[in-house]
């Protein structure tokens, strides 16, 4: 078997123990793995989170990590979800919880809190400033918010369409601020991403299956991720592809559902690479997270299920700017 982009890849034949990545409780069949590029847990400091984590556990955890190991996590309840997280300038992590956003402080204070009412789902928490939130609210009717922390006064609320209003779950992830003060949303049960402007007026829209997650890059292109049949594509203003990687495209690594998707600062592109259509006993199996060049190389390949769990989502800590400033791509 030959693997290509670049890296050498030693084709390892062995059954899956617990000691090699799979929590105890989990059996997995004998399968063929590849030694992955990269230095794992070392290659990056980051923060780390993801949904639906090890089914039927108590807890859902967070991951900060440094110098190749975890230094910090907080986990919330087992009914709840890690879909969006993100370390603050001054220390701090905002989250999305499903039923709700939380920020927490270092010595895992909560400073801040929003419950999601009856009914609603929240899955995209991110910072505007230090003294603002964006919230996306799904629900009937669904609601994007941004909300000033300290006051908890809803300073916006734009209602957006959904194809099945009663299908609470199924109809947002990631919603991002651009720039520009546009707001980039994700209609993950509409199919297509759509830029509203302030006053929630659609300026610009392209199809999008499934779509996670979108991000505005810095050269004015849209970077997409796709929750189904996994793909990452970026996409011109004019809607047309420029660049994409499809569900087999990378030798020796499958994409299964891609969540978010970070554009990073030398060009490469990282991919959360979520598990969740596969067998339970399947996850130790998938690479959770992919780093590739512009022309595909894999650069960093982690797959380490001993220490984390499924991604979601993932904040490299050595990228440039200050998260709540919008400097990052992600």
């Amino acid at each position: 078997m030959q693997f290509g982009n670049g890296y050498a890849a030693i084709l390892l034949v062995a059954g899956i123990s617990a000691a090699q990545g799979t929590p105890p409780d989990r059996v997995v069949p004998s399968a063929a793995r590849i030694v992955l590029p990269g230095a794992g847990l070392a290659e990056h400091p980051f923060l780390y989170c993801g949904e639906w984590q090890q089914r039927g556990k108590s807890e859902q955890t967070m991951y900060l990590v440094r110098g190749g190991k975890v230094v910090w996590t907080y986990s919330i309840p087992s009914n709840e979800e890690l879909d969006d997280c993100t370390l603050l300038s001054n220390g701090n992590i905002l989250f999305s919880r499903r039923l709700g956003a939380s920020e927490v402080t270092p010595d895992k204070q909560i400073i801040w809190n929003y419950d999601a009412p009856p009914h609603t789902e929240i899955h995209t928490t991110y910072p505007i400033g230090k003294d603002r939130v964006l919230l996306m609210q799904n629900g009937n009717p669904a609601k994007l918010l941004v909300i000033i922390k300290a006051t908890e006064k809803v300073e916006k609320e734009l209602i957006l369409p959904t194809a099945k209003p009663e299908n609470t779950h199924g109809q947002f992830r990631h919603v991002r601020v651009t720039k520009a003060g546009t707001f980039l949303v994700a209609h993950m049960d509409l199919g297509k991403v759509v830029e509203y402007d302030p006053d929630g007026k659609q300026i610009w829209s392209v199809p999008a299956p499934s779509v996670w997650a979108a991000v505005r890059l810095k050269n004015g292109n849209t970077l997409i991720s796709g929750n189904q049949n996994g793909y990452v594509r970026e996409v011109d203003p004019k809607g047309e592809t420029v660049w994409e990687i499809n569900k087999d495209e990378l030798p020796g690594i499958t994409l299964h559902t891609v969540q978010e998707v970070d554009r990073l600062a030398n060009g490469n592109t990282v991919i959360c690479n979520w598990p969740g259509s596969l067998p339970l006993a399947d996850w130790p199996t998938v690479v959770q997270i992919i780093e590739v060049t512009p022309d595909k190389k894999v650069v960093w390949a982690l797959q380490d299920w001993k220490t984390l769990g499924p991604a979601s989502s993932i904040q490299l800590l050595d990228e440039p700017g200050v998260p709540e400033d919008g400097d990052l791509q992600r």
